[in-house]
């Protein structure tokens, strides 16, 4: 059976490509490969997220399930005088983020490798992005929700997006139970945006 892109160190042969997206009035580039999440273009999620998510200029955002970059590079062009971490247990993902923060001269942004919020524990955020890997199960889903919780400051926020065919209610339930706070930002073609709020 083939690997998947949440796999630390995917199988595939490199095929390796290049293409440049407008996320929030910004043209980037990017280099992506075989092994990695929606490689041939910005998945919908990921851009609807974009989009919508609120990012203050001096925050502190943490971007888990990065991929090859473009949530937490479109972050960290927001947030200029802020800083952004990026986290992806994919090996091979949070090398092409790296060399794509580079290839867009973005230099506020740090990329880890991290199994889940393993790389990143004893920080705190002012907010956190994710599209998670609904593949990887609902228990790994729903532990980047409660453990995220730990990780934002008094007041900070989680922006997640979710299908509603992959677990939307079930998200957003335990989101609630999570957060108590949680509002759904935007809905468009079965994909929700919600805001958790850590009060």
């Amino acid at each position: 059976m083939a690997d998947h892109y949440y796999t630390s160190r995917p199988g595939a042969e490199h095929d390796e490509q290049e293409f440049t997206f407008t996320l929030r009035g910004h043209q980037l580039r990017f280099i992506t490969d075989a092994g990695v999440f929606s490689r041939d273009r910005v998945d919908f999620g990921s851009q609807l997220l974009i989009e919508t998510m609120a990012i203050d200029p001096s925050a502190h955002v943490l971007d888990v399930g990065c991929g090859y970059g473009p949530m937490g590079l479109s972050a960290a062009r927001l947030a200029q005088a802020g800083h952004v971490t990026m986290i992806d247990v994919n090996e091979r993902a949070v090398e092409l983020a790296r060399r794509n923060a580079r290839l867009n001269g973005i230099s506020n942004v740090e990329i880890l490798v991290s199994d889940v919020y393993s790389a990143v524990q004893g920080r705190t955020f002012d907010v956190i992005l994710t599209n998670p890997p609904i593949r990887a199960g609902k228990e790994i889903v729903h532990r980047i929700f409660t453990e995220g919780y730990d990780l934002l400051r008094s007041g900070g926020e989680m922006w997640v997006v979710i299908q509603k065919k992959q677990g939307a209610p079930s998200a957003l339930r335990k989101l609630q139970e999570v957060y108590g706070e949680v509002e759904e930002m935007e809905k468009k073609k079965g994909y929700h945006i919600y805001r958790a709020r850590k009060s």
